[in-house]
């Protein structure tokens, strides 16, 4: 029986057991190599106990992880595939990298495993509560240990701005100083930025940003009354929907394309995430008007462009735009409909249905944190008992980019928090983008999540609890 979150596609167990001890070295490919050493406490040697070897996967993506009598071998085509086989590895350990390894009892076993979708993420708010570049570190560390390959930073809404703008400087003079609750807010200065997207490719994981446009604009129109209709007044509460861009004004889209080409211009990978929902405050025909226009002006710096499901109702946008559905496991009037529209474009779909993945949401009615707006609290087996192929028909492996668990930051004010909320759900989420439909276990994953949940006590990962 396996141990490791997500389940491997395969596993096959012998007789016997390997013993890692405290003397065990670490070599073979340079990056991977020197990132096991640092996590597992163990030094580099040309002569190594456990090796990372550059070869064949089993597909594409993939690695595979032996442990026979007399040590340690991974095995992948590439650093990437490498790097996901540390943390199988580590999950085997567990707890035993708590105080360091010293004499850890290993099965002899061979694992050969590969992912079902290529988008594995998560999300992180720093918008309504900000993160420091420290705990935006911290949490893509997290996330590594699942196998999670892009992390996508909710960047701007109405309660603040966090991303430098050169073209607009007031964005952070300005709008950057409101969080929820009253605290002083922040922003990433441009070299925070990179800070963050450099440490996120270190463990290979892709940053994706995200400005929402054309609601959740409060904190920009505050900064720069120009861009509302209306005059606004800096916000801190958890209220959605009220704010919307000038739609008609040409100066909005003179914003659009001087944001878009700077954050574009910051960001080395392939996504820019634009927003599109809850543009309550927006008319159907601003709102088409607007995504038409934005997303064109979007489309010409390079990436390529995910919008959250309501940008589906415009019939208009760039090929292979990707869409995100946000709605319920049961999908709400039209949100089914929206969703086919970027697949009817050429896009492919990123499921974070809200009643199951979002890591927001309270684990059951006597949580301190979260909320319970997406059809009431998610407990872990909620979070695990669904498949993304199933929710909209049309829509099925084929379709799909992947999935991501969102963290909205409305009750979280710290990394502790987020951490709270984030685990053990996310381990269901990560899973679930992993792992063959066919195989997974709910009986069998609750087991290997008691396990699991030592790693987390052992790195220092707050955790709610596995019930």
């Amino acid at each position: 029986m396996t141990t490791v979150i997500p389940a491997p596609v395969s596993r096959i167990d012998g007789c016997g057991s390997f013993t890692l001890t405290s003397a065990a070295t670490v070599g073979g490919e340079t990056v991977v190599a020197g990132y096991a050493a640092d996590v597992l406490g163990l030094a580099i040697s040309n002569d190594p106990t456990i090796e990372f070897a550059l070869g064949a996967s089993p597909a594409p993506g993939g690695y595979s992880l032996e442990i026979t009598s007399s040590g340690i071998r991974a095995e992948a085509e590439s650093a990437t595939g490498l790097f996901l086989a540390v943390q199988s590895l580590r999950q085997l350990l567990a707890a035993d990298q708590a105080s360091g390894i010293t004499n850890a009892e290993l099965p002899i076993t061979r694992i050969d495993d590969h992912p079902r979708f290529d988008y594995r993420g998560a999300m992180l708010d720093v918008a309504r509560h900000f993160f420091s570049v420290n705990d935006v570190k911290k949490y893509i560390d997290d996330i590594a240990l699942l196998k999670l390959n892009h992390l996508h930073l909710h960047l701007t809404d109405d309660q603040g701005w966090r991303i430098q703008i050169d073209s607009w400087p007031e964005l952070t003079k300005a709008g950057a100083t409101t969080e929820i609750g009253g605290r002083g807010g922040g922003f990433y200065t441009k070299d925070e930025y990179r800070e963050i997207v450099r440490y996120a490719a270190s463990r290979f994981i892709t940053i994706v940003p995200e400005v929402d446009l054309p609601g959740h604009t409060n904190a920009a129109s505050v900064a720069y009354p120009e861009l509302s209709d209306i005059p606004v007044e800096p916000y801190e509460g958890i209220e959605v929907g009220f704010s919307s861009l000038a739609i008609r004004s040409e100066e909005t889209y003179r914003f659009v394309d001087d944001v878009v080409r700077e954050i574009a211009d910051l960001t080395p990978g392939p996504y820019l995430h634009l927003g599109g929902d809850e543009s309550l405050s927006t008319t159907d025909d601003d709102f088409l008007h607007f995504i038409q226009r934005a997303t064109a002006i979007a489309a010409r710096h390079g990436k390529k462009l995910i919008g959250w499901h309501e940008m589906g109702k415009s019939e208009a946008l760039p090929a292979g735009t990707i869409g995100q559905y946000w709605g319920f496991i049961t999908p709400q009037e039209g949100a089914a409909e929206h969703t086919l529209s970027f697949v009817k474009q050429g896009g492919s779909i990123i499921m974070s249905p809200a009643d199951v993945a979002y890591l927001d949401i309270k684990y059951d009615a006597g949580t301190e944190l979260g909320l319970i707006w997406a059809n009431g609290p998610t407990s872990i087996a909620e979070s695990y008992d669904w498949d993304p192929a199933t929710i909209i028909p049309g829509i099925g492996d084929e379709q799909l980019l992947g999935i991501e668990a969102p963290l909205w930051s409305e009750t979280t004010a710290t990394i502790r928090d987020v951490e709270y909320l984030a685990f053990p759900r996310l381990a269901s989420i990560a899973e679930i983008a992993w792992s063959p439909a066919a195989t997974r276990d709910g009986g069998d994953f609750r087991h290997r999540l008691e396990r699991f949940v030592t790693l987390l006590d052992a790195l220092g990962i707050d955790h709610g609890e596995v019930a």
